[in-house]
């Protein structure tokens, strides 16, 4: 069984990104950062998010990330779902922060309880078929909606449609270059229909 054992964000600045990750989250090893110059425009096709127990752990992280540099894209708010909201990170990366819970059970906490990383495709349909073959299972699905893989690694990671995923994150859909991330495997390396690399856990170097 293929696992996603953590990503690694493609940066201009190693120093600056390791910084806001540690200074806005708290983050440990599932997110690394790397050096790189490829281009890069609009929408970059994924999103990172941050699931959290309760709305005083997602006001938290939400301050500490807008302190540490980050633009706020979709404040937080209640919806049907829970309590969340979207922020772009100064290297570009979209992230969200969100709980299912609408109300706080206890002492805010900074306590993160997954990253999720959701992949923009062309075709849910076809990229399901692709990571089935490549030794992924599914956990839930819907149609050509939405995919989310079962998880025994320390990220989830799930597929959503790409217009989909710009509308829930906040940003138009438009976007070129370089996807300016890579995925961490427990087996070799492969590229995705919709070009998202994966290569050998132990390849990937970072924090």
């Amino acid at each position: 069984m293929t696992n996603l054992q953590g990503v690694v964000l493609e940066v201009a600045d190693v120093v600056a990104a390791e910084r806001f990750l540690t200074d806005a989250f708290g983050l440990d090893e599932r997110v690394q950062v790397r050096e790189s110059a490829a281009g890069t425009t609009g929408f970059r096709g994924f999103t990172l998010s941050l699931t959290v127990g309760q709305p005083s752990t997602v006001d938290s992280l939400f301050e500490t990330a807008v302190g540490a540099g980050a633009t706020v894209v979709k404040p937080v708010a209640k919806s049907l779902w829970g309590y969340g909201g979207t922020l772009q990170a100064p290297d570009g990366t979209m992230w969200k922060v969100a709980t299912s819970e609408k109300k706080n059970t206890g002492p805010a906490t900074r306590a993160i309880g997954s990253v999720v990383l959701l992949l923009g495709c062309s075709d849910v349909a076809v990229s399901k078929k692709f990571y089935v073959d490549h030794g992924l299972t599914v956990a839930r699905s819907f149609g050509r909606k939405y995919v989310e893989f079962d998880a025994t690694g320390p990220v989830k990671l799930g597929l959503y449609g790409r217009k989909a995923l710009a509308k829930d994150a906040g940003v138009p859909v438009d976007g070129s270059g370089s996807h300016r991330i890579a995925l961490s495997a427990d087996t070799g390396e492969f590229v995705d229909p919709d070009g998202f690399t994966w290569e050998p856990a132990q390849h990937l170097a970072g924090r």
